[in-house]
């Protein structure tokens, strides 16, 4: 077929997948499945017959354990594998948590695959900032609240500066903070540079592990964020911040989302 499909695996609960998405992995060949991908998804939709790749990267690992664990690729092995099993005509599917074009590398692929003339499918799908704030109930959105949203990536929290920090703190816009864990403090330190934002009325969610039934809620003003970080000393990756003047909206709109879960034996332990 010389044809690769991106599917959107979605944030955690493995029902969140399309239909479309669970149609091309049953009839799927190969399938280069990322680490954030629910077992469930893989071992309930795939075609019984196909091959799978784990590639989870080595830079999206926290810990020596994991990185033993769990089989490692550079982003030049993925692309290899992609192009090689496409160029064998075989159905290939690149599966990968949330929505694969949020923060998720596919430009890198997608330029491999264009080199080799080789056609390609996106499956979009729930990201993790829609399904933190369906699954807490903060709506990223509102009338009064705020009326647009950012997504916003620390992988590199160099590549924002301090106008931009400021910025942030005026804005009526919720913001949401991808890949963040382990930058908890960066990100606190630079919305308080200036003291007076501490008695701000917006709120902080940090949203751990969102739409598993290990999902963790923590919520904090600035002024008080240190003293919930030294009750909470390690957040679990993933783990993404909700920052806005909506995240008041939580104590009143959360609601009970285990229940999503009470049927399932096989779902995703991060």
């Amino acid at each position: 077929m010389k044809k690769v499909i991106f599917i959107s695996a979605g944030p955690g609960d493995p029902d969140l997948i399309t239909i479309k998405a669970i149609n091309h992995l049953k009839k799927s060949e190969v399938v280069l499945v990322d680490r954030l991908v629910s077992p469930e998804i893989v071992n309930k939709y795939l075609n019984p017959r196909r091959k799978i790749i784990y590639v989870g990267k080595y830079n999206d690992m926290h810990n020596k354990k994991e990185k033993k664990s769990f089989f490692t690729h550079t982003q030049k092995s993925i692309n290899h594998l992609m192009v090689y099993h496409a160029l064998k005509g075989r159905y290939v599917v690149r599966l990968k948590g949330g929505d694969v074009s949020i923060f998720s590398n596919i430009m890198d692929e997608l330029m491999e695959l264009k080199k080799y003339d080789i056609s390609y499918e996106i499956i979009p799908g729930v990201t993790a900032a829609i399904g933190a704030s369906a699954y807490t109930g903060i709506p990223l959105t509102a009338r009064g609240y705020a009326s647009s949203v950012r997504f916003v990536t620390l992988h590199n929290p160099n590549s924002i500066d301090k106008n931009q920090w400021n910025e942030f703190m005026e804005t009526k816009d919720t913001l949401v903070f991808y890949m963040c864990v382990h930058k908890l403090y960066h990100i606190m330190d630079k919305l308080m540079m200036n003291k007076r934002n501490l008695y701000t009325d917006k709120l902080i969610a940090i949203v751990e592990q969102a739409t598993t039934p290990m999902q963790k809620v923590y919520t904090s003003t600035l002024y008080n964020f240190k003293d919930m970080i030294k009750k909470e000393k390690k957040f679990l990756s993933p783990s993404l911040v909700i920052f806005g003047k909506i995240v008041n909206l939580y104590s009143y709109f959360k609601w009970n989302y285990r229940s999503n879960f009470l049927d399932k034996k096989n779902y995703f332990i991060y």
